[in-house]
């Protein structure tokens, strides 16, 4: 312990800022080299071979289009769930309803989504046939729909927890209890209050957050395989295929494209800048107007509660179709619950998910271990320096989110390769790192910085050095947010496909690129029974998160419920 406090001291912000930059960077320039035929054959017919590819222009349309999109739907879902039901009934019940679907990887919830919406899907097996007639699944194109619908559905209902987490966190610095006061005095309803007063400043707090949710959005490569068109799919999928393509001659377009990628990326943020600059001018001439909107409160409520519970619901009912379809035996069309249950899919695919689960939590404690030592010792030092973050560093623990994971990992793969670490558990826990600290960061800085520095000062004042403060005073006031914290790191770990399917060079297995995998064409039962595990691993970790402050602290009241 006195050894790991010694050295925390040398794990300045700095430190952090350069593992969260550094790969990016390195990734971005591994990308250009390739890109531009470099060194070998400089020129630009990496470019040419990229824009005479059939269905291009197709793909970009697709990513671009999906979101921007689910993007909007998102953020305009959140902000009409706040608006309308902050504080009421409905919304405890449906922040309860979100909140432990936020720990669902995407992959699990693109598959339970699929399984719900197919036209063999729980949906249609509950309207038939008393309903809709059909004895066999229709022939209907839902999934995999060649305007990206489905993967923009699945898109809204998996960012949605996360913005209103988001939303929530921000809502505290806006004053928002003052201006809706104000605002209800000159006679505005509760969602025209907000949206006047509070929402211009809530906006500006959101921008990182929404510019990671649209990035990701436009990128996404996991839900895009599992819910996106196939021919042709999404760039970033279309990147991924060249990337992984036996012939290495395509690595040169794969680089190229993801250069492409980054640009798109750019100009959608750029484009929703300008667009949320136009909201801002309208909804200033909305406040000069005198609207009031005394009559949006009696549809907008019921309309924020309907929307926000089909959302959780549809991801609960794809989770339960998972799981059921884990345990069945024959099911056939159009039967609603299966003929018998058993455990043969799990017996039959024990050894290999108990493997895949090992590597996937080796990868997730590695990695979420790191990140949350590094987050500590960064805030310990910014603590005893007597400072807070600036925008600088934070905008740094956004850049992996917001660069798109697809344009910069190939050319982190090209230095794996390079240096001869591709394909090792090491390297791939190494990638997972840099999406898992912005995250472990976001979950652990306002409660690090909301502890009472009274308590460290009259710890001093009796002679206590720093260290002690923080090994015996801070981190275990702070047990609940540090587990918080690193359950979210796990979360976050368990969930990453990319960056295991690239930096692992496909010889690293873990339960996501193993549900992707048979989620186009396996067996339903064996992707179920992986989508379950995959999803049950972060819920454990937060679970754990929750009960052992309990547990650790069931002797000293209050102490269980420390921030």
């Amino acid at each position: 312990m006195r050894a790991a406090a010694r050295l925390l001291p040398l794990a300045p912000p700095a430190l952090l800022a350069l593992i969260l930059t550094a790969p990016v960077a390195a990734g971005l320039a591994g990308a250009l080299a390739p890109a531009f035929g470099l060194p070998d054959a400089p020129g630009l017919q990496e470019w040419r071979r990229l824009f005479d590819q059939p269905g291009l222009a197709t793909s970009i349309r697709l990513s671009l289009v999906t979101g921007l999109v689910s993007s909007l739907a998102a953020l305009t879902l959140s902000t009409l769930i706040v608006a309308a039901l902050h504080g009421t009934a409905a919304f405890a019940l449906l922040r309860r309803g979100l909140a432990p679907l936020l720990s669902v990887p995407h992959a699990a919830a693109a598959l339970g989504l699929a399984f719900l919406i197919a036209p063999s899907g729980w949906i249609a097996r509950a309207l038939s046939p008393w309903a809709t007639g059909w004895t066999e699944p229709p022939d209907l194109l839902i999934l995999n729909d060649p305007g990206g619908w489905a993967l923009t559905l699945g898109l809204v209902a998996k960012e949605l927890p996360f913005l209103l987490l988001m939303t929530l966190a921000a809502l505290p610095q806006t004053d928002a209890a003052r201006q809706m006061a104000v605002a209800a005095s000159l006679g505005h309803s509760r969602s025209s209050g907000f949206l006047l007063a509070v929402w211009p400043a809530l906006a500006r707090q959101l921008r990182l957050p929404v510019a990671a949710v649209l990035a990701y959005g436009m990128t996404v490569v996991d839900m895009a395989l599992i819910l996106g068109p196939t021919l042709p799919p999404t760039l970033a999928v279309r990147i991924t295929q060249w990337m992984t393509a036996p012939d290495l001659s395509d690595r040169g377009l794969a680089a190229a494209a993801a250069l492409l990628q980054l640009a798109l990326v750019l100009a959608a943020l750029a484009f929703w800048r300008l667009a949320g600059r136009a909201t801002c001018s309208l909804t200033r001439s909305l406040a000069t107007s005198g609207w009031r909107g005394r009559g949006a409160d009696r549809v907008l409520r019921p309309l924020a509660a309907t929307l926000g519970a089909t959302a959780t619901l549809s991801l609960a009912a794809g989770l339960a179709g998972l799981a059921l379809w884990s345990f069945t035996g024959p099911w056939s069309f159009p039967a609603a619950l299966p003929a018998s249950l058993t455990l043969g899919t799990w017996a039959q695919n024990g050894a290999s998910l108990a493997a895949r689960t090992g590597t996937t939590l080796a990868l997730a404690i590695l990695s979420a271990a790191s990140a949350l030592a590094l987050v500590v010792a960064a805030l310990e030092s910014l603590s005893r320096r007597g400072t807070s973050p600036g925008p600088r560093l934070l905008a740094l623990i956004w850049l992996p989110l917001v660069v798109p994971q697809v344009a910069f990992l190939p050319g982190l793969q090209v230095f794996t390769l390079a240096a001869g670490t591709e394909g090792t558990r090491l390297s791939v826990a190494a990638a997972h790192l840099v999406f898992v600290l912005p995250y472990v960061w976001l979950s652990l800085a306002p409660a690090w910085a909301a502890w009472n520095p009274r308590i460290a000062l009259a710890a001093a004042a009796l002679g206590a050095p720093p260290s002690r403060i923080l090994w015996r005073l801070r981190l275990p006031m702070l047990l609940r947010p540090l587990l918080t914290a690193f359950a979210v790191g796990l979360a976050v770990s368990i969930g990453q496909y990319l960056p295991t399917l690239l930096i692992g060079g496909g010889r690293v297995e873990t339960l996501t690129t193993e549900a992707v995998a048979l989620a186009s064409g396996g067996s339903r039962r064996v992707a179920g029974a992986a989508a379950i595990a995959q999803t049950l691993l972060p819920m454990a970790g937060f679970w754990l998160a929750l009960a052992m402050p309990a547990l650790a602290f069931r002797h000293r009241r209050g102490m269980g419920e420390a921030p």
